[in-house]
C-alpha cells in the first residue's frame, strides 16, 4: 500500500472524511532515532493525524503538532507541510512505562501552529493535555478551538501508521444528528488491524456499505526535512558572533545535528567566520552526516 491521503464524502449527508496510510514514511522517521517502542506508537499516531489535519488546510503552509509533558517524554512535535510532506522528532528520558499519554507524558500542553508561507501571521492553539490517547487529545482540541464534531482513529506499529478522520461540515449539525451519530459509531468498530492493512475501497465498504461514499484519488505523502545551511546559519547568527567564537577555540569545529533528519552541518574555523561575513559571501557547504 502506498504513502497516501484519501478523501472521501457522503453524499446524501453532512460529513467528510479523510484516510491516511503512511508507510515508507512512517519508516524513514524511525530509520533516524531509535524510539522506545511505546513512544512509536504515539509518534506514528501523532504523524497519522497531522496528516489528516493538513489535507483540511485551506492555505499553503504547514501544520505542527506539539506534545509538552512534564513525564519521561518531555517533546514529540510532527509537521506536516500543504503539499503533504511530514517530518517527526521527540525527546524523552529513562525507561518508559506505560503506553497512553498521562503515563508518558505526565501533565502538558497540546499545541497545534498554523504556520502559512508568504509572511502571513501564524495562527497557534494551546489546550491542556485531556484524554488517554492522542485520537482522544486531538478531539477535545477540535471541540474546544474548531468547534467542530470530529471523530479520529489512529493505529502505528513498527512497520506503518494509518488514520482516519470523520467530520460533521460546519453549519450542519442540527441536519441529521443521528447519522453523525451513526457514522461515528460505525467508525468505532475499525480495529488498529483493518486501519492499519485494509485498503481504503475495502475499509470503507467494511464500515459504510449502505451509504452513498465517494472516494477521491489519492494524494502522495513522503519524509522531507526543511533543515538546509541557510536555516543553520541564521540560527548560529542569532547565537553572536564572540559565542560561536568562543565555541570553535574549544572544539575546533560548530556541529548542529538536525533533530528531525539527523543531518549534521559542520562549521570550521573559517565556515565560522564567513556566518557573519557579508551576506553577498557564498555560505559555508560543509556538511557531514
Amino acid at each position: 500500500m502506498k504513502d497516501s491521503l484519501r478523501r472521501f464524502l457522503f453524499e446524501h449527508l453532512p460529513v467528510r472524511g479523510e484516510l491516511v496510510h503512511l508507510d515508507a514514511t512512517w519508516q524513514a522517521v524511525l530509520e533516524r532515532h531509535e524510539y522506545p517502542a511505546p513512544l512509536r506508537k504515539v509518534l506514528g499516531e501523532l504523524m497519522a493525524a497531522a496528516g489528516l489535519l493538513a489535507a483540511t488546510l485551506k492555505f499553503d503552509g504547514s501544520i505542527i503538532l506539539q506534545l509538552h509533558g512534564s513525564g519521561p517524554v518531555s517533546l514529540i512535535v510532527v509537521e506536516c507541510t500543504s503539499e503533504q510532506t511530514l517530518r517527526a522528532t521527540a525527546k524523552w528520558s529513562g525507561e518508559l512505562q506505560g503506553e497512553d499519554l498521562p503515563a508518558l507524558l505526565g501533565s502538558g500542553r497540546f499545541v497545534i501552529t498554523l504556520s502559512p508561507t508568504g509572511g502571513t501571521q501564524t495562527y497557534q492553539g494551546v489546550v491542556d493535555l485531556e484524554g488517554r490517547t492522542v485520537a482522544a487529545c486531538l478531539e477535545h482540541y477540535m471541540s474546544r478551538s474548531e468547534q467542530l464534531e470530529t471523530r479520529l482513529l489512529l493505529a502505528a506499529d513498527n512497520t506503518r501508521s494509518a488514520g482516519m478522520l470523520l467530520q460533521q461540515l460546519p453549519g450542519q449539525e442540527e441536519h441529521d444528528s443521528d447519522a453523525w451519530t451513526r457514522i461515528g459509531c460505525l467508525g468505532s468498530t475499525l480495529s488498529d488491524t483493518e486501519l492499519l492493512n485494509l485498503a481504503p475501497e475495502a475499509l470503507l465498504h467494511r464500515l459504510y456499505n449502505e451509504d452513498d461514499v465517494r472516494l477521491f484519488e489519492p494524494r502522495p505523502v513522503s519524509f522531507r526535512c526543511s533543515c538546509s545551511t541557510q536555516r543553520v546559519v541564521s540560527m548560529l547568527r542569532m547565537l553572536g558572533h564572540e559565542e560561536i567564537r568562543s565555541i570553535v577555540a574549544e572544539r575546533n569545529t560548530v556541529d548542529v545535528t538536525c533533530e528531525f533528519c539527523n543531518k549534521r552541518y559542520t562549521f570550521d574555523a573559517v565556515d565560522a567566520e564567513q556566518v557573519f561575513a557579508s551576506d553577498a559571501m557564498a555560505l559555508p557547504g560543509a556538511t557531514r552526516h
